[in-house]
């Protein structure tokens, strides 16, 4: 079955490839990319809040890739996502593989926070020659997700960048200049030249944060505050990383700290996830105003989306579960405040 899967996959490159070579120049001239950029657009503004400039970056980079006039001897982008924790950088990139791929799990991610180490550099370049494991070429990357196809890109996801040991990070030289790494062992190398490149790092977060606060309290305006913030990240990023390394990234995008006004957005996200989640026990939970209000009171932006996501977790999750356990029958609930308690009941 394997073998069949990967042919029929070749198949289907093939037939792309050959109606995108016969179509004719001019007007209606076809994309070698499947994915339309606005249909991935509306997908990632859904669930994506508080970050229009990352959006448009992303939008302009769809467009650039659907018209495919990138270089062919890279990969087709290297974007670092800067920014606080809980604010979308890596949900941002899960959101893009299941708009273009249809999974969220469509990427090639590497948890660099597990690559602490100098010599797990090994993890992703495989054993050097004489080590076991070296004719294999055994390595942490998914090379399926990283090549992508003719019709779609690979994804590729490097999380918190900044906790990787710096010999892990001088690996990632060639791959983002060049797009290939070539295995310690020397018998192959792994090709990025399709791939979209994304990382993601916290680094200058909480000077952001504290900048985007003063903001808020209107000690200065909110264009100074932005020039600010540019200045300290990339004070942060040139003191953690060489330049050499920034200069290999295409663009770097600061994603702005979430807002205490975005609650009510981050909740409306965080119930259809709930909900979709609810479905293969065919469920359906609603919440009155007393409870939402309830989960959005005092939101803390320093935790970001998350934040919802534990008090949906912590708070929601416990009385409905009771009253699904007393009530097996029922299908729909919504959740009420009550004498200043949280409850759900079927309806």
């Amino acid at each position: 079955m394997p073998f069949i899967n990967e042919q029929l996959a070749a198949n289907q490159d093939e037939a792309d490839r050959q109606r995108w070579s016969v179509n004719p120049d001019g007007v209606g001239r076809m994309s070698r990319f499947v994915f339309d950029p606005a249909t991935v657009m509306t997908h990632l503004r859904e669930r994506i809040v508080g970050q229009p400039h990352v959006l448009a970056n992303l939008e302009n980079l769809l467009q650039v890739l659907k018209a495919d006039i990138v270089a062919q001897d890279r990969p087709l982008s290297v974007q670092l996502f800067v920014g606080p924790t809980g604010v979308g950088k890596t949900e941002t990139v899960r959101l893009l593989a299941q708009a273009i791929h249809g999974s969220p799990d469509a990427v090639c991610r590497i948890d660099m926070n597990t690559l602490a180490q100098e010599h797990y550099a090994a993890s992703l370049t495989g054993a050097p020659p004489g080590y076991v494991g070296s004719k294999e070429g055994q390595t942490l990357f998914d090379e399926d997700a990283i090549k992508g196809s003719f019709s779609k890109p690979g994804i590729v996801l490097f999380d918190e960048l900044e906790k990787a040991s710096p010999e892990v990070i001088r690996t990632l030289l060639n791959v983002l200049e060049r797009g290939r790494l070539r295995l310690s062992a020397g018998n192959r190398e792994i090709d990025f030249r399709n791939s979209m490149i994304f990382m993601t790092s916290n680094v200058g977060a909480s000077q952001v944060s504290m900048l985007s606060r003063q903001q808020q309290r209107r000690w200065w305006s909110w264009g100074n505050a932005r020039r600010q913030i540019h200045d300290v990240v990339d004070q942060a990023l040139h003191q953690r990383f060489d330049p050499e390394f920034l200069n290999r990234i295409d663009d770097i995008i600061t994603f702005n700290p979430l807002d205490k006004d975005l609650a009510v957005q981050l909740l409306d996200i965080e119930l259809v996830r709930f909900n979709h989640q609810l479905q293969k026990r065919k469920v359906v939970l609603s919440l009155g105003e007393g409870a939402r209000r309830h989960l959005c009171r005092s939101l803390d932006a320093r935790f970001g989306a998350r934040e919802m996501g534990r008090r949906i977790r912590n708070e929601l999750s416990p009385p409905l579960a009771r009253v699904m356990l007393d009530y097996p029958g029922a299908d729909t609930f919504e959740a009420r405040m009550e004498s200043g308690s949280l409850i759900v009941i079927p309806v």
